[in-house]
């Protein structure tokens, strides 16, 4: 009989699928992740796709990857090394083989490295193994392409469907290693394929017959075993932050009495949100997707103008395109709300990778004294609530308000526990009902400078608005450059009164610090386990990260001149850093920057820090 696997007690562990765009690793990663979710751990993950709609299968370019990071406890990041590799050809290899752990376990499917795969993925030998020097590592070959078209050889399937079902064997065979139930990728795959019932049983035949494999592996190759993470009760699902900045603003519409419209254009990597939101007619959602971006926020601001909760949704390229009608949303004093989900840039740039450039162009991109409120999520589930204070803000104040994500918040995913709605801030739109004696379109509130919001068919209420200057008092067109500065001034100050009802900024870690790490964004879950890192060891060091860019926090100079050394960490040149010297000149800001389309590693941030610390 053979001797059972060797069963390894991990506090948390990182997996990463790896293979040809095809080969369904997004989905086997994101059923893997779920399923794990649904066991109780806690997860981070980081969904990679390439650049290029159709990059030439196995090559490097054409590499589709999903990384996560399972874990007992909190989880804050998808992890900087893998523990385990799953690689379904020797691109795949060559692309994530840098990223293990030395003594990981790596699975191949050793079907795909034949000659043509291998030179294709740039190796210079006819074994990418040794090439790999993977002495350390648990290597297991499995011929999964191969067993798969054994295991529905009886199934009547073409050979196309056969292969497309090989990430199922590949899932099996990982859900062992790990001792995970196969019940929740069972009900999915009923669901998905009902009406396919001859694909329902060749997944389900594959993923029992990879689970089964793994059992004839038991003597060689050691499991994992992970226990549940100690989380709050309530109702979870796994969610990402694309779906998570949906649902935020239905919560927001549900909580201010409006209708919730969105005008926009698809554009990668915020697609996703337009998809979801077009699905929710049954909560009244209005989903209009227009010919181009201009039109997409244009209809957007008439819907505002209309009396909705009306938002678009873009990404770079998108954003610098809706530039001018941001502006007019500025002079008209209208609420809207711009979700720019970033990446990697200029122009067409980097579409699928994550990057944080576009703060600059959220603080300044437009003609004129033009200010916006701009406020940024930092994990996949707080951009529900950072869409909800969005739509909050927008509305309460009226103002455009632009709310900045990534590629990275976009597609990982974390557990969000389902919250009640009462938990979250009521949202009180400041519309006026009925005409009153002396009202204006632009008649102020004398304490937060908000105009009324009086909807078009209000009886008495008729007005006009427009992208040319307004006077102060009677909304009337003015040329008057004493007015103009009024205006201007007025503009200005009623965003930065937004700051009376911010929360403080938040020092996380050690307080009395040596070392204070500024963040802003989706490096939250790096810089967090870095900072948390360091103080394990004996360092001090504090955390700040900005979720409001503009107006800040009230507290932020009484938080940033308590450090002697500061440091600001972005996926871009140093914008939040310059933006930080021209509000608060007389302190002094390191930085460290990163722009290669991936984001930080937890590592590369404790060893910066650490000679930084010691300098």
């Amino acid at each position: 009989m053979m001797q059972k696997t060797k069963v390894i007690e991990r506090e948390e562990v990182v997996v990463r699928f790896s293979g040809d765009s095809g080969d369904g690793m997004q989905l086997t990663g994101s059923l893997f992740s779920n399923t794990s979710a649904v066991y109780g751990n806690d997860i981070s993950t980081f969904p990679d796709f390439p650049s290029e709609i159709r990059a030439p299968q196995g090559t490097i370019g054409g590499v589709s990857g999903f990384q996560v990071h399972i874990g007992s406890g909190d989880v804050h990041t998808p992890g900087d090394q893998t523990d385990v590799l799953v690689a379904m050809n020797p691109a795949a290899l060559k692309a994530n083989g840098k990223f293990m752990k030395p003594g990981g376990i790596l699975i191949v499917d050793i079907d795909s490295f034949d000659e043509k795969s291998i030179v294709k993925a740039g190796y210079q030998t006819e074994d990418p193994l040794a090439e790999e020097h993977l002495g350390d590592y648990y290597v297991i070959k499995v011929p999964i392409t191969s067993l798969t078209k054994e295991s529905l050889k009886e199934m009547g399937l073409d050979a196309k469907s056969i292969l497309r079902s090989k990430n199922m064997f590949a899932l099996g065979l990982v859900c062992w290693l790990f001792n995970r139930p196969l019940e929740y990728t069972q009900t999915y795959i009923r669901n998905k394929f009902a009406k396919k019932p001859q694909i329902v049983d060749a997944n389900l035949k594959v993923l029992q017959d990879g689970y089964d494999y793994g059992m004839i592996l038991e003597a060689v190759t050691p499991s994992y075993h992970i226990q549940p993470a100690d989380i709050e009760k309530g109702f979870y699902r796994n969610l990402n932050g694309n779906t998570a900045v949906a649902w935020g603003f239905i919560a927001a519409a549900e909580k201010s009495g409006l209708e919730l419209f969105l005008g926009s254009y698809p554009i990668t990597p915020a697609t996703e949100i337009l998809q979801e939101l077009s699905g929710r007619k049954d909560l009244g959602v209005k989903v209009f997707q227009a010919e181009d971006e201009i039109a997409g926020i244009c209809s957007a601001l008439g819907a505002s103008f209309a009396g909705r909760l009306a938002l678009t949704t873009t990404s770079g390229p998108g954003f610098a395109l809706k530039a001018e009608a941001i502006g007019l949303a500025v002079m008209a004093e209208l609420p809207l709300v711009i979700v720019d989900v970033q990446r990697g840039g200029p122009s067409t740039g980097l579409p699928t990778k994550t990057e944080q450039s576009d703060l600059f162009q959220a603080l300044y991109g437009r003609n004129g004294e033009s200010p916006a409120v701009v406020i940024v999520a930092s994990t996949p589930v707080n951009c529900f609530d950072y869409a909800y204070m969005a739509a909050k803000i927008a509305v309460e104040h009226m103002t455009p308000v632009i709310l900045l994500t990534d590629g990275f918040l976009a597609n990982g995913t974390q557990p969000w526990r389902i919250p009640d709605l009462s938990e979250f801030p009521a949202i009180v739109p400041p519309l006026v009902h009925q005409k009153k004696d002396g009202w204006y379109a632009y008649a102020r509130d004398a304490e937060s400078l908000v105009r009324g919001w009086a909807v078009p068919g209000t009886p008495g209420l008729q007005h006009r608005i427009g992208g040319l200057e307004k006077d102060y008092f009677t909304g009337a067109l003015s040329h008057d450059g004493p007015n103009h500065q009024k205006m201007v001034d007025t503009r200005e100050a009623k965003v930065q009164k937004i700051a009376d009802s911010l929360p403080p900024l938040e020092i996380l870690g050690n307080e009395d610090a040596d070392l204070l790490v500024i963040g802003w964004g989706g490096t939250f879950g790096h810089l967090h386990t870095a900072v948390a890192r360091l103080n394990e060891q004996g360092y001090r060091v504090a955390q700040a990260h900005f979720h409001y860019i503009n107006p800040m926090p009230l507290n932020t100079y009484e938080v940033l001149k308590r450090y002697k050394k500061i440091v600001v960490c972005e996926l871009n040149l140093g914008q939040l850093a310059g933006y930080l010297r021209m509000k608060f000149p007389d302190i002094q800001y390191a930085q460290f920057n990163k722009v290669q389309g991936l984001p930080f590693t937890s590592a590369e941030l404790v060893d910066n820090f650490k000679k930084m610390l010691e300098d």
